[in-house]
């Protein structure tokens, strides 16, 4: 196995241990966790350390497709890993947000549903030969995504301090980019999928 497919399957791992430390009972155990004051904001050690476990995550996807395009290392294996891996990694820390009421649920949803429609018509196209390359729409909503779970993460900081909502901003700039994404590759596979055939 070459090394952007490890880093990949580096990333997969990270999933669970950063949603363990992240929903761990910790009260339950009497584990009591150190809280930061930045201002008037409160920053919690769970919370920064899930921030530098997913921000590695997140540098790994960047790595990853970086190394495999620059020594010609781009793998079946690769393509097929790389977007779940993604996936994975952003939409734990999404429902995550969601089921803690960090996050609103409306936009978690919609972009869920976006991944499992764009799955199903990339599968449906694959199952006829055509193979369906993440394209550039799909990777802004990956990078709107993550940078709005750092935001949240941070609770917000150093925009809070300034009561600018930077992390809804880009948690709804993601939403938007992920539906017109989401359309995007329904015109790009719609004559494959509608044929009657």
């Amino acid at each position: 196995m070459n090394v952007p497919n490890k880093l990949t399957l580096l990333r997969i791992a990270l999933v669970p241990v950063i949603a363990l430390i992240y929903i761990f009972p910790y009260a339950q155990f009497q584990i009591v966790i150190p809280e930061y004051q930045i201002g008037f904001v409160s920053l919690r050690l769970t919370n920064i350390i899930v921030l530098v476990l997913f921000a590695l995550a997140s540098f790994t996807d960047f790595l990853d497709g970086y190394l495999a395009r620059k020594h010609n290392l781009v793998t079946s294996l690769g393509k097929f890993m790389d977007p779940i891996a993604d996936k994975l990694l952003v939409n734990t820390m999404l429902i995550l947000f969601a089921a803690s009421s960090i996050m609103p649920v409306v936009p978690v949803l919609i972009m869920i549903w976006r991944d499992v429609i764009v799955d199903g018509l990339r599968m449906n196209a694959s199952s006829k030969g055509v193979v369906v390359a993440a394209g550039m729409l799909g990777k802004i909503k990956t990078v709107t995504q993550m940078t709005a779970i750092l935001l949240f993460l941070l609770n917000n900081l150093p925009f809070e301090l300034m009561r600018f909502p930077m992390a809804d901003f880009f948690l709804w700039l993601a939403t938007i980019v992920s539906v017109i994404s989401g359309i995007s590759y329904f015109m790009q596979l719609k004559d494959i999928i509608l044929e009657s055939k």
